[in-house]
């Protein structure tokens, strides 16, 4: 190749990427501070707020529990124990087999004596068959359905045909959830009738003491792959989806925990069965329905419905998972190109969307890039040492800021790590993570973007334990 062709190259790929990082970390910053605010602000609400009142009222909106289980009988069991003891006035947990091949439905029959019944179905939204539909007269409100596999999005599809109530919330056999949490995300809902769709925050269950169902210690974990994973839900969550949701933005809802509207589901089709990002399919389905249709609608982020869920303690499955996630991410941008940069979708078309190409699709193989730039432009003479390495402590320190950052609302907010010692581990581990993890993430969802073809109806397999062993 010309080597004054390569040279310019590099020069002209090294410029671009001063101001790539530029952006994107002026981007975290302010998604940061007005974290900071819309979080105090929430803080501050709920003080002056009294849930439990909620917790007995006739009033609250009933909510249809949609718990898909696919090979799960490591933690079924448990979860279904969590969700009948919630509180919350009227509910109902509706467990989805989606043709495990392992035995968690004969473990969800056995555990809670469930009997077959005939059940009439309504197909508002075309599932694979239903095999059998299992209730019990002394839990009313637990319903088992067997069916043929579809995979997840078809599991969810059929759990909101069996459904009989307004609002339905999806969430993973292998989560559980804060007793309290379907009163605050619920609230949205009430507070705004034009609200169509809820996310609840997640956390990470390994190293917490589980009984019951119930989170009774929140604990860290001892694998070392949990614990980055820890800093990083924090960050995203409390600052990335607080910030999106405070420009009206928000293009994820966690399929971990996440509630809508029944009909607006059903309105827009329903969990599409072709992707395996199928959570955040619906919320950008959503975006593009009602934006295209001019229907006022709201979808919100609410930071303080706690979901725990366990995270991959090795790199084997940490891998699966990114992988998976960075394909369904492409999967639904490029369903919905049209949205970019389209002004007739408002903040969504000009800025989220925008942002989820350039950043969060292309990121990874700008990063893997610059790492080839590096090399090449000292081999030609091209990089000052002495500025470069001053970029890069910027920037590293930039990203250990973010996750500090993070921690510090997280304290400053809901506390769930209240101990000194619990503090320092994450701050250390904040710093940690770019040294190694987040390399190995990145290339993860390169490879994700390399198999996209290959692998996007594939979701991969992540081991899982049950609770009660996660320390």
């Amino acid at each position: 190749m010309n080597t004054p062709l390569l040279k310019s190259i590099v020069i002209n790929f090294n410029y671009f990427i001063i101001y790539y990082v530029l952006v994107i970390n002026f981007i975290y910053f302010i998604q940061l501070i007005l974290a900071a605010f819309n979080l105090s602000d929430y803080v501050r609400k709920i003080r002056y707020s009294d849930y439990k009142k909620y917790i007995t009222s006739d009033n609250m909106i009933p909510i249809s529990i949609l718990v898909p289980a696919y090979n799960e009988e490591e933690t079924i069991v448990e979860n279904i124990k969590s969700l009948i003891s919630l509180n919350y006035p009227k509910f109902e947990v509706i467990v989805i087999n989606d043709g495990s091949k392992d035995n968690t439905l004969n473990k969800v029959i056995q555990e809670f004596d469930l009997k077959e019944v005939n059940q009439p179905v309504r197909y508002r939204l075309k599932t694979n068959k239903i095999k059998g539909i299992y209730k019990n007269i002394d839990i009313p409100n637990l319903i088992l359905v067997d069916k043929e596999n579809g995979g997840k999005a078809d599991a969810l599809n059929a759990g909101i045909n069996i459904s009989n109530y307004p609002i339905i919330t999806s969430i993973d056999a292998d989560s559980i959830l804060e007793s309290d949490s379907l009163v605050r995300v619920v609230m949205p809902f009430i507070e705004d009738k034009k609200t169509v769709a809820v996310g609840g925050i997640v956390r990470i269950a390994n190293g917490s003491i589980i009984t019951r169902g119930r989170v009774v210690d929140i604990g860290l974990p001892k694998s070392s792959v949990a614990m980055f994973q820890i800093v990083e839900y924090l960050r995203a969550f409390l600052t990335g989806r607080v910030g999106w949701d405070a420009l009206n933005s928000l293009l994820i809802v966690s399929g971990a925990f996440g509630a809508f509207k029944k009909e607006a589901a059903i309105e827009v089709g329903g969990y599409a069965k072709n992707t395996i990002g199928e959570d955040m399919e619906l919320i950008v389905k959503m975006h593009e329905y009602f934006l295209r249709n001019k229907i006022p609608y709201r979808i919100k982020f609410v930071p303080d419905p706690v979901c725990w869920t366990q995270a991959p303690e090795t790199l084997k499955d940490l891998r699966s998972q990114r992988r998976r996630w960075q394909i369904g991410l492409m999967d639904s941008l490029f369903k919905h190109k049209r949205m970019f940069f389209n002004p007739r979708y408002k903040q969504i078309g000009l800025i989220a969307v925008p942002y989820f190409w350039l950043f969060e699709m292309i990121g990874p193989i700008i990063e893997i890039i610059g790492y080839v730039m590096i090399p090449l432009a000292y081999i030609f003479g091209l990089l000052n040492l002495k500025y470069f390495l001053l970029f890069f402590a910027a920037s590293i320190l930039y990203g250990i800021l973010l996750s500090l950052g993070a921690i510090l609302l997280e304290e400053y907010t809901f506390n769930k790590y209240p101990t000194l010692k619990q503090l320092i581990k994450l701050s250390l581990y904040g710093i940690l993570e770019n040294f190694g993890y987040r390399q190995f993430t990145t290339f993860y969802r390169i490879e994700g973007i390399i198999k996209f073809r290959k692998m996007k109806h594939s979701w991969g397999k992540i081991k899982r334990t049950s609770f009660q062993n996660q320390r």
